[in-house]
């Protein structure tokens, strides 16, 4: 009896053991920040894990690329860092692998122990609003990845030339850098990584007068100091805000007094407006921030039918006596504003895939941690074993690149917990295809997957064609271009 008992424990031990020193094998779907700083933490905290990024591009790094403004170089400088953890041995970058098209999540969780799900937010929010529809008004996403190259948004040819204002409906860092591409001088653009079909429309745009509208006061704006100061920094710009927009409620003053940013911002707006002069001069190029409107409808042009020519905005006022929580609410007062281009900057929105639970109403995955929760409309929240989710699909899309290392952090300890308590891996005797698993798929689906010695190959030829034009890199814009630089 004692023998068997002592056999027992030691085939108990060599399993374990076998179990345990089994690589864990991990797939993060989506490389930008949340991805790449995922696998970062994930090599770390798991010294025998395989680590494999996938992305739909055939270019790594996300919204580094195709999200951060050309004139914001030093923001790109992380690109580095994420170059050295796809160069890790134990790490593998796959591109052109769509998730729900190349592969379905069903079969990524069959191939893999851990699934982490950082594909972002490649859609918008709408305001549903009449005539939302209307030719000459864009999401600012897609003015962002048509000035930077991404390849979905290379043919929008957004129209600079048939009008002289141009409308932005928020007021937040992407609505400011959307601001700053369409007022500031093309020649400071010039030795920029803008893409080139992008920079030859801005020559020629007439857009001279452009108006930020926001719900809200100068108190409460969603920007940072430093996207606030660049925009006001451009060269030879007339400044405008209406001076009651400017006036301070008690609960403003409550508001700025604990909250150091918003008081600087507030501070930046007011000194724009008082130091500037009182009208703009002939030919200056214009910025308006709109205080305390929310946009009613889109008017369309009488001349260009199905295009806007106008946004009737409703006056709002705040409520409320929390600060920090106070509502815009309409008044029923309307004033029409003139314009032949609408950018709405009202949010970035993620897509759900099929088999993943999926928030519409807040556009996020549901999640403790991390930890993807299960659709179950009664008792406890129960969790989808192995699988996880980082970044603007976990918590909406808010923060800077830096949010997204803590992000990362939080799911990745969220992982490490669950190994040791024995949640992950098969259930079975033996482990689970990875990453050979993944390849032979795609191959027997005829998917032409791009490791990152292909990516490698697109860079070369971008900074090769940039240096002639005196730019850190010329991108290639087009699908196409892309794939004939990747070699085979």
């Amino acid at each position: 009896m004692k023998m068997a008992i002592s056999q027992a424990s030691s085939w108990l031990s060599r399993t374990f053991s076998t179990a345990s020193s089994r690589p864990l094998r991990v797939c993060v779907v989506g490389s930008g920040p949340a991805g790449f700083y995922t696998a970062e933490k994930m090599l770390k905290a798991h010294q025998e894990a395989q680590v494999d990024i996938v992305d739909r591009l055939p270019t790594p790094f996300g919204l580094v690329r195709s999200g951060v403004a050309p004139d914001h170089p030093e923001t790109k400088v992380v690109i580095n860092q994420f170059s050295r953890v796809a160069q890790r041995e134990r790490c593998s970058f796959f591109g052109n692998v769509t998730l729900g098209l190349s592969i379905s999540l069903s079969e990524l969780r069959e191939l893999y122990d851990v699934v982490v799900l950082a594909y972002g937010a490649e859609s918008d929010r709408g305001l549903g609003i009449p005539g939302e529809d209307l030719g000459g008004i864009y999401s600012a996403r897609e003015f962002v990845w048509w000035y930077n190259g991404h390849p979905d948004c290379v043919g929008l040819n957004p129209d600079l030339k048939s009008t002289d204002t141009a409308v932005i409906i928020g007021q937040g860092n992407v609505a400011l850098d959307v601001a700053r591409i369409l007022l500031r001088p093309t020649a400071e653009l010039a030795t920029t990584d803008i893409a080139s079909h992008a920079f030859a429309a801005l020559k020629e745009s007439t857009i001279r007068k452009v108006y930020l509208v926001g719900r809200r006061g100068p108190v409460q704006a969603a920007c940072t100091t430093k996207e606030l100061r660049e925009v006001l920094g451009i060269r030879d710009l007339y400044v405008h805000i209406q001076k009651e927009d400017l006036l301070k409620t008690p609960v403003d003053e409550e508001e700025l007094k604990n909250n150091r940013i918003q008081r600087r911002i507030y501070e930046l707006l007011t000194k724009a407006v008082t130091t500037g002069p009182l009208h703009p001069s002939p030919g200056q190029r214009e910025l308006h921030f709109v205080f305390f409107r929310k946009p009613d409808r889109f008017l369309q042009s009488h001349g260009r039918i199905g295009y806007v020519s106008g946004v009737r905005l409703e006056k709002a006022v705040l409520q409320g006596v929390e600060p920090g929580k106070q509502m815009a609410v309409g008044t029923e007062q309307f004033e029409d504003l003139g314009c032949g281009m609408v950018l709405k900057s009202i949010g970035y929105k993620s897509k759900p895939v099929d088999g993943l639970p999926f928030n519409n109403r807040k556009g996020i995955v549901p999640n403790i941690k991390g930890r993807v929760l299960r659709d179950s409309q009664k008792g406890p929240p129960l969790l989808e074993e192995g699988l996880y989710v980082c970044g603007w699909l976990k918590r909406g899309p808010t923060g800077i690149i830096g949010t997204n290392l803590y992000c990362a952090e939080e799911t990745v300890a969220s992982i490490s917990e669950d190994v040791k308590r024995g949640l992950l891996g098969s259930s079975s005797n033996l482990p689970k295809p990875g990453r050979e698993g993944l390849l032979q798929l795609l191959d027997d689906r005829s998917v032409r997957v791009l490791p990152f010695s292909a990516w490698e190959k697109i860079d070369s030829e971008e900074r090769r064609v940039g240096s002639i034009n005196n730019k850190p890199r010329e991108k290639l814009a087009t699908w196409e271009e892309l794939l004939k630089a990747a070699g085979n």
